[in-house]
């Protein structure tokens, strides 16, 4: 498990490009065979990728979070964004197809990933905030989401949003949960910008060719920076900050929230002329 501490915005101005990178960017997340998890001090958040390739992969942090397993105090969703696999929470299989969404709730002990297929194995994106009542372990199918479109391609933004865990949907005690899958030829994602101070989130960008990248827009409205992301990398976003991006080509991503708030609509919209 790797540690990320958190980081005053004040601080932030001064940053490299390396130290940006370092503190808000997760490079690297899926390995063949291997669990790979960050630790976020924003919301204590947990950001995860799991390949089961010949073995399945167990949930599991070590000592990592002075408990006694993973899901202790914790609840968590997942999405594949690979081939087929299944999740068993505690003997109850879960099958997963690409896109689909699992949340498992506070308390679950035994929590294991399997692929289908081990030469096409599943590809397991997850993200973990902490829990105080246990929810119903469910899973969503993106063909069960509901779909909501927005933009237009004059504004280079028509999308589809679907929501997974959320107040609506799969009920959770904070972690929200979405994914954005933006049409051919439309780059921009949430811009306007916006801020929500009571909560932090996280993006994982995919489906994107080898050679296209995202460029991710954060930082303070009036001192903005930006990240150069690849496919299957991820970004902090902290509270304070703005997160939006644009790409060389469309492409999708995965959001999730988790803080105080239990809601959609706790943003702060930062206006165009307000941007530097």
């Amino acid at each position: 498990m790797e540690n990320r501490h958190g980081t005053n915005p004040e601080d932030c101005k001064q940053y490299t490009t390396e130290k940006l990178r370092k503190d808000f960017l997760i490079e690297s997340l899926f390995v063949p065979g291997e669990i790979k998890m960050v630790y976020s001090h924003y919301d204590r958040v947990v950001v995860g990728g799991v390949i089961p390739t010949g073995n399945a992969v167990k949930l599991d942090a070590g000592d990592f979070l002075k408990t006694d397993y993973f899901l202790e105090r914790r609840e968590i969703g997942i999405v594949n964004i690979g081939p087929k696999g299944k999740v068993v929470v505690e003997g109850e299989t879960y099958e997963l197809n690409k896109r689909d969404c699992l949340y498992i709730g506070l308390g679950k002990k035994d929590v294991v990933f399997h692929s289908e297929d081990a030469s096409n194995p599943a590809r397991f994106y997850f993200v973990s905030s902490l829990a105080h009542k246990e929810y119903p372990t469910k899973v969503l199918p993106i063909a069960d989401a509901e779909p909501t479109r927005l933009g237009s391609d004059a504004e280079s933004n028509n999308r589809t949003i679907y929501k997974y865990i959320h107040q609506d949907g799969i009920q959770s005690c904070q972690l929200m949960m979405g994914m954005t899958l933006l049409e051919p030829n439309n780059m921009w994602n949430t811009m306007p910008a916006h801020l929500h101070d009571r909560r932090m989130e996280v993006y994982l960008y995919f489906d994107m060719e080898v050679d296209a990248r995202v460029f991710h827009f954060m930082g303070e409205p009036q001192e903005t920076r930006h990240l150069v992301v690849k496919n299957e990398q991820a970004v902090l976003s902290p509270p304070w900050s703005i997160h939006s991006g644009v790409g060389t080509n469309n492409y999708t991503f995965i959001w999730a929230m988790a803080g105080e708030n239990y809601t959609f609509v706790d943003m702060d919209v930062v206006k165009m002329e307000e941007l530097k």
